[in-house]
């Protein structure tokens, strides 16, 4: 009898096929023209938080000031990404939570230290409407990111009041209290007002300048560049009637800024109204060429 081999079963088995892994997600690094926008956004969310932190300490021009320095981070964060072609969804929706804090929150929460306190629950209303219509501002401005709806007239045009500005004017009471004392600019009748005027102007349909494309012209150059130095002096010897008066010039502008909208508007709708009844004519034009060459024997095929 033949003995079954020993070795006939095998000991080292064939290793099986890897499956390919699933690549592992990484993180990408952000490039410096993406981060720097950011860093401006955070710092202007810092500087709301700060007006906060002034207001609870009952230093209101400090407060002020930190309102103003978050206006200008704001400002310019947007205008970085754009020359830096940094925009990003995660920096759109940052600058909103941002604003929201420096501009809508913080100003609500320091005229109400300031004076709205002295209207009861009235003055807390008025607060509250007020960081409310900053945030549906806000949250409109953003579902409208990536619409190109409007026609090319409309895009020098904020729709209400934004939030920046309306930041700046909630405060102009407290500001001109600062130049003329806290009697009358602070008073509750006054106060009250104001704040849920400015909350309903953030939230209207209203168009109002944005200044984004405005462009100087060339022999206006040398005296816009004369009048921003005297602005900046004005800003450093009387900062309080300054900004007084930039906030109340503004106030003045909203009118105009209606005016030359619907003046555009109604523009637009003659050059409209004007193409659609030059279209018919030729319309008209044509058939009637066609019939006189349908006539003579002369109608020629299409190209």
């Amino acid at each position: 009898m033949k003995r079954p081999p020993v070795f006939r079963q095998q000991i080292f088995r064939p290793r099986r096929a890897r499956r390919p892994g699933r690549p592992h997600p990484r993180l990408k690094g952000l490039s410096i023209n993406h981060l720097l926008p950011n860093v401006l956004t955070v710092l202007a969310l810092c500087s709301g938080l700060t007006a906060i932190r002034f207001a609870m300490q009952e230093r209101w021009e400090p407060a002020v000031i930190a309102i103003v320095i978050a206006a200008i981070l704001d400002a310019l964060d947007g205008r970085i990404a754009r020359l830096l072609n940094g925009q990003s969804k995660f920096g759109a929706e940052l600058d909103s939570l941002s604003d929201a804090i420096s501009f809508g929150v913080a100003p609500a929460f320091m005229m109400y230290l300031w004076g709205l306190n002295g209207a009861g629950s009235l003055g807390w209303i008025a607060a509250m409407a007020y960081a409310v219509c900053c945030a549906l501002r806000l949250a409109r401005f953003n579902s409208r990111l990536g619409v190109v709806d409007l026609p090319p007239w409309a895009y020098n045009y904020f729709t209400g009041v934004p939030a920046p500005a309306g930041a700046g004017l909630v405060l102009l009471p407290m500001i001109l209290g600062f130049e003329i004392g806290p009697q009358f600019p602070g008073h509750p009748a006054v106060i009250v007002p104001w704040t849920l005027l400015i909350g309903g102007l953030m939230v209207s349909t209203l168009p109002t300048f944005s200044f984004k494309g405005a462009q100087v012209p060339a022999h206006w150059v040398v005296p816009a560049l004369a009048g921003v130095g005297l602005l900046a002096a004005m800003m450093v010897s009387q900062p309080w009637w300054t900004l007084s008066i930039v906030g109340i010039a503004y106030m003045v502008s909203l009118p105009f800024s209606i005016a030359q909208f619907r003046k555009l508007q109604r523009a637009a709708e003659l050059m409209r109204t004007e193409i659609g009844e030059e279209a018919p004519d030729a319309q008209e034009t044509e058939s009637q060429a066609t019939e006189a060459a349908t006539s003579e024997g002369e109608v020629r095929k299409p190209v």
